[in-house]
């Protein structure tokens, strides 16, 4: 079946996790493609992929050297999505704490509320996660806040990594001079969309910690974003945004 929706996924180490991703969208009555970027992951995840490629055509792999950021991943699999010419291209992590479910909702609120970006939001209705722990919630909270107030975006999940963008968006957005490779590029990225002007929507989600493998969140990572928000703030006077 032919569908102009890919969701990007990358991966290390989520041998536990990445089948049954996969087979879980693929289960989906609404179609989406899949794009696994694979960061040499020593646990043998990318030998899964292959072997479920055999039974699913829409799947496909992009295997890198080593682990390059999760920025670098989003990028390489945002021109590829452009090159094979998907006009909804999606994000979302490989361990479930995004609910594969939400990728219709994220979908709809582009293709059908006139969204250019939809974000599947943590704390647009509330605090709406599961399994962590209060201290990581509060963090990343008040990280959220923290954007809202250096950046003036109002969006309430300025650090969500679920989410759906149109071709539109990606192809007005110069990927080489996106900067960041961890935590911060959530933000960069969206912040970037904003400056141009397209519409951003928030849809409400339920956030669930991953259960299988391990976390990748780390305190550099953290400091990136706290950092980073300011000289990305500053970068902005002198920039300007056209389309």
């Amino acid at each position: 079946m032919v569908t102009n929706r890919i969701v990007i996924i990358p991966t290390y180490n989520e041998k536990e996790n990445i089948e049954a991703i996969v087979r879980k969208v693929f289960s989906l009555d609404t179609p989406f493609d899949i794009l696994v970027i694979e960061d040499n992951s020593p646990d043998g995840t990318a030998a899964i992929v292959k072997k479920l490629q055999k039974e699913f055509s829409q799947l496909h792999i992009i295997e890198r050297k080593g682990k390059l950021g999760l920025g670098t991943a989003y990028i390489a699999g945002f021109k590829w999505a452009l090159a094979h010419n998907y006009e909804y291209v999606f994000e979302m992590d490989a361990d479930f704490s995004h609910n594969p479910e939400d990728l219709v909702h994220l979908y709809k609120a582009c293709s059908e509320k006139g969204g250019d970006m939809a974000i599947g939001s943590r704390y647009v209705s509330g605090v709406n996660v599961v399994n962590w722990p209060m201290g990581r919630v509060l963090m990343s909270y008040f990280a959220s806040k923290y954007v809202r107030f250096v950046t003036g975006m109002k969006i309430h999940d300025a650090t969500a990594g679920f989410k759906c963008y149109t071709r539109k968006v990606l192809e007005t957005l110069d990927l080489d001079k996106i900067r960041f490779k961890g935590y911060a590029f959530q933000i960069e990225m969206k912040f970037t969309t904003w400056k141009y002007g397209f519409n951003i929507i928030e849809v409400p989600i339920i956030f669930t910690d991953r259960t299988q493998g391990t976390s990748k969140m780390s305190g550099g990572i953290f400091n990136e974003a706290v950092w980073g928000v300011i000289k990305m703030k500053l970068r902005s006077f002198f920039t300007k945004y056209e389309r």
